[in-house]
């Protein structure tokens, strides 16, 4: 066998398709070649997010910023009629939500007003919401939340996404190594980025349940990046590692890495991302149930950036600073290839079948020799 990778070329015959050669192990992307692809989609992306956040900034919730909230039984009523009821009665730029398929929550920051004010546009909003269900002015519960309370909750969640930052680093340095936890940290950085951006750029209101959806996908974001991490280390240092071969270097071994983790990949993002999808569509959208949107919306966004980080950045991120070290580089100039060569997993297992046959061979010869040297000694 040549030292050069085996690198399955196409034939003049009709071979499989897209998806054939996904779950065949014929797949040969270029993930790490064309990293200032991905890298430069993900800058602009995040770009476009920060200056919305620096222009427009969050739609924070009550449970955030404070304000006051109204709930009514209105199983005859709409979003709309709702809104106009609030808006004719002094309410400036209420939130309304359907609670299940009958209730309404309006809800709205009331904190810069006196006392007095708050008491009269309050008093104005419950006869209006009673008017508009259908209700006596009783049967509108009225509740509100203080800016103190909204700070302490912010402060909580700002805690309790440092903690897990920390944790996720701690661990991935200690079960692989640091540089990998800093390339799944970046990762995690970037999915944040885009699900904050896009939360500020389209004024979806951020809540309690935004923040768990966030820790949720930042979980799956790493749990992805840990698979793929985790054949990458196999790939390195195990016994028939292929890049001990030296016939390839640190950005083909992980190159090889993506492609033979890609069909589980795309699979385990599917089967994430449907189920929101359906819940979010089905549910928010067409029965109205809109207290879904918050956290099935942060989901679907996180676990789209989550896929997308676990399979263009952080692996990508981990080859670029990996083939600075000295002994890669050297292994680079060895093989001194001018672009990224491309192993399928199904090359890959060839090549670590011959190898492992040489060894066996070698094994074999040289017990072989070993018995009969034996057995001389035993008849002397």
């Amino acid at each position: 066998m040549s030292d050069a990778p085996v690198i399955e070329a196409p034939t003049g015959e009709s071979g499989p398709g897209r998806f054939g050669r996904l779950y065949q192990g014929l797949t040969t992307v270029d993930f790490v070649g064309r990293r200032k692809i991905w890298f430069t989609a993900s800058i602009v992306v995040i770009v476009v997010g920060l200056g919305s956040l620096g222009i427009r900034g969050f739609n924070l919730g009550i449970d955030f910023k404070g304000g006051s909230s109204w709930e009514v039984l209105a199983p005859h009523s709409s979003i709309s009629a709702m809104t106009t009821a609030v808006e004719n009665a002094g309410l400036t730029n209420p939130t309304v939500e359907k609670l299940g398929s009958q209730t309404y929550q309006i809800t709205a920051d009331l904190n810069n007003d006196s006392t007095t004010v708050q008491n009269t546009i309050t008093t104005a909003v419950v006869n209006a919401m009673a008017k508009e269900a259908g209700k006596n002015s009783t049967q509108v519960s009225t509740s509100s939340v203080g800016p103190t309370w909204g700070g302490q909750v912010t402060n909580r969640a700002l805690e309790a996404m440092i903690i897990f930052f920390i944790a996720v680093v701690l661990y991935i340095s200690i079960r692989f190594e640091p540089k990998m936890a800093l390339a799944a940290f970046i990762a995690m950085i970037h999915d944040l980025l885009v699900t904050v951006g896009v939360y500020s750029l389209f004024g979806f209101q951020i809540t309690p349940d935004t923040v768990i959806a966030l820790l949720t996908i930042l979980g799956y974001s790493l749990y992805d990046t840990v698979v793929v991490f985790d054949r990458v280390r196999d790939n390195a240092s195990s016994t028939n590692a292929i890049l001990k071969s030296g016939t390839v270097t640190y950005g083909e071994m992980v190159n090889l890495s993506m492609n033979q983790t890609l069909a589980r990949s795309i699979n385990t993002s599917l089967v994430a991302i449907l189920p929101v999808a359906a819940v979010l569509i089905v549910g928010a959208y067409i029965l109205g149930a809109t207290t879904l949107q918050n956290y099935g919306l942060a989901l679907f966004v996180g676990l789209m950036s989550g896929a997308y980080s676990s399979i263009f950045i952080a692996s990508p991120i981990l080859a670029w600073m990996k083939e600075r070290e000295p002994r890669y580089r050297e292994l680079a100039a060895r093989v001194a290839r001018t672009e990224h060569a491309v192993l399928s997993p199904r090359a890959a297992a060839m090549m670590g079948s011959d190898q492992t046959q040489r060894i066996a061979g070698t094994a074999r010869r040289a017990t072989s020799m070993v018995i009969p040297r034996a057995r001389k000694q035993k008849r002397r």
